[in-house]
């Protein structure tokens, strides 16, 4: 079985007594009721799944539960025998979006108290802003991200100990042992390959085989681009959200790499505005990362935010490669002539990044360049710029150059990720192997660095 690092959070929220409802958010495919269903079957003796994707397809039993009372008297004609006790008792309502009404029940049924619950869920941010009354202080909304490198490198039999090797050369700004890095590397290499899509990595541990792996990549994406029709009712919007949806991928190989707002119907003068609904759709059901302009780069940077200069990443690496090339390994396994990777790097660290809880941002100056990612450091109220590299040139990168040395920017330290082994240090800048990007974490989840 794959081990999610969500797996303790889970734990220790189902064996606390919370005050609210926790609901796993994310993308479809990326593993949300596996995990759950994982550790509530093995905590409760009385474990109870609700797919509310599947009764809305079928017998539509809890589509007009409005009450407490009701919900139970559908909920016992399914599950009437393990209706116990809190204490033994987990009702996990999975795909709880599908019915908005019941993201409003959760109050209550907390209130009640006669059970214990946790739920799962797609476009909570757009069923959240549709929904009339939102439970704010019943719910914890966690949100969960297909496999991060470190998750994948577990799944590949590298030990806890090896991370925990990994992680103290990287605190300690050590540079791996030659045989060890091109091991590691090796291995990020193949998850730029695989991704971090559970049914792609158990295929390819399974199997070997990248054509079975591009088959479920293949599926993912069409999935991805067709899921919108279940939850927009507009055919205008649908047809123009699959549209940005599969642009990504050819979007992310030009220069910019930004968002063309009038190649998505090829009319001249759109604006972010235009598609405001699109991109909240992209964004919140996960399968797309958003990273927004700064311009100026003043903490915190939420503050300064240009829509207008918006970069969309799929979710996933192994999405991206597939769709970029297919079935063919020598384009990221060797480095070859000609193939520039530089778009799959950014977005293996965007992927990274973001499951680590990182709000993303990149600088953008129409004078000074592009710097590929900013990110808000608490401890010296400042930015931390991070450059991604995918070629030898790793040290050449003018527009890093001049915000660090910018004083109005008060960087304090800034990083460079690359294939190289060497860590190395040039002033206010760290060259690092970029596979160290999985122990950069956020603020919230104890410091950047």
């Amino acid at each position: 079985m794959l081990y999610r690092k969500i797996q303790p959070f889970l734990e220790n929220y189902l064996r606390s007594d919370a005050n609210k409802v926790l609901i796993v958010d994310g993308a479809r495919q990326i593993g949300k009721s596996f995990i759950i269903r994982y550790v509530g079957s093995r905590l409760f003796e009385n474990y109870i799944e609700l797919n509310f994707a599947e009764d809305f397809n079928g017998p539509r039993l809890f589509e007009k539960a409005r009450t407490v009372k009701d919900f139970y008297f559908q909920l016992s004609t399914v599950a009437g025998d393990k209706m116990r006790e809190k204490e033994n008792t987990l009702i996990f309502l999975d795909e709880i979006q599908t019915y908005p009404h019941l993201l409003t029940m959760l109050k209550f049924l907390k209130q009640d108290d006669r059970f214990t619950y946790i739920a799962s869920g797609s476009l909570l941010g757009v069923t959240l802003k549709k929904t009339s009354s939102i439970p704010i202080g019943s719910v914890e909304v966690k949100r969960m991200y297909p496999l991060d490198f470190e998750e994948f490198l577990l799944a590949n039999g590298f030990g806890g100990y090896a991370i925990d090797r990994l992680r103290e050369s990287f605190l300690a700004g050590e540079a791996l042992e030659a045989p060890l890095h091109e091991k590691v590397l090796g291995l990020f290499k193949r998850y730029l390959l695989i991704g971090g899509m559970p049914d792609a990595v158990n295929t390819y541990l399974a199997e070997n085989n990248i054509v079975r792996v591009r088959t479920i990549h293949n599926d993912i994406r069409s999935f991805y681009a067709d899921d919108a029709s279940k939850y927009e009712a507009d055919n205008n919007k649908k047809l123009k959200i699959r549209r940005i949806y599969e642009m990504i991928p050819s979007n992310l190989e030009n220069k910019k790499k930004r968002m063309v707002f009038q190649d998505i119907e090829e009319k001249r003068g759109k604006r972010f505005s235009d598609y405001q609904d699109e991109f909240e759709y992209l964004i919140s059901s996960g399968i797309a990362l958003d990273v927004n302009a700064i311009s100026s780069p003043v903490f915190p940077l939420a503050q300064s935010v240009g829509k207008n200069l918006l970069k969309l990443y799929l979710n996933d690496v192994g999405l991206l490669t597939n769709a970029l090339y297919a079935n063919n390994i020598r384009a990221v396994l060797d480095d070859e002539a000609g193939i520039n990777l530089g778009s799959v790097y950014e977005s293996v660290v965007a992927q990274e990044l973001a499951a680590h809880g990182c709000k993303l941002f990149y600088y953008d100056n129409r004078s000074k360049g592009e710097v590929d990612y900013l990110i808000d450091d608490y401890d010296s109220l400042s930015a931390v710029p991070i450059e991604v590299k995918s070629g030898k040139d790793y040290t050449v990168h003018s527009a890093l150059s001049g915000f660090v040395a910018n004083e109005d920017y008060h960087v304090k330290k800034a990083y460079v990720l690359s294939n190289e082994r060497k860590v190395l240090h040039s002033g206010k800048i760290t060259y690092l192997p970029i596979y160290y990007v999985m122990f950069f974490k956020s603020a919230a989840e104890g410091g950047l660095l």
